[in-house]
């Protein structure tokens, strides 16, 4: 779904993960985009460029963990009470397969949404110029629950 049509289905969930999202330095330099919100859910893309690759010119790993961080932690807003924030406690990732070109998709998924602690799941694939679908990378996180500070 376009980013506009996913807002018309939860404004008000879009709203608050896409203002954040514009905050998050790191995936605005990476040139990432907010695909989808839902209750317990966040989409996230970053095309493949010069500015996410590592030595031999694929996807840096490091580019995949942030996506998937970042799309855990969003699914995570979305179930975080009116007010408060979340941040990244612990994440595991596996990475399943190297790719260039195209771009990931980073699909975030609440497992627990608890009051102290969230736990998501994110997995990030790839898909080739092409349209050809991979998986990439499978994470695991925990989340918590911290007080707004802006």
């Amino acid at each position: 779904m376009s980013p506009s049509a996913q807002a018309s289905e939860h404004p008000a969930l879009f709203e608050r993960v896409a203002a954040s999202f514009q905050r998050q330095g790191l995936m605005v330099h990476l040139g990432a985009r907010l695909l989808r919100v839902a209750p317990g859910l966040c989409e996230i893309l970053l095309p493949y460029s010069d500015r996410v690759t590592q030595q031999q010119g694929g996807f840096h790993g490091g580019a995949m963990g942030a996506l998937a961080d970042i799309a855990g932690g969003y699914a995570a807003l979305t179930v975080a009470p009116e007010g408060m924030e979340v941040t990244t406690v612990e994440y595991k990732i596996n990475f399943l397969q190297a790719h260039q070109g195209g771009e990931l998709h980073a699909i975030g998924r609440v497992v627990r949404g608890g009051k102290r602690i969230i736990v998501t799941t994110a997995e990030v694939v790839h898909l080739s110029d092409g349209g050809v679908r991979s998986d990439c990378a499978l994470m695991q996180q925990t989340l918590v629950p911290v007080p707004r500070n802006y």
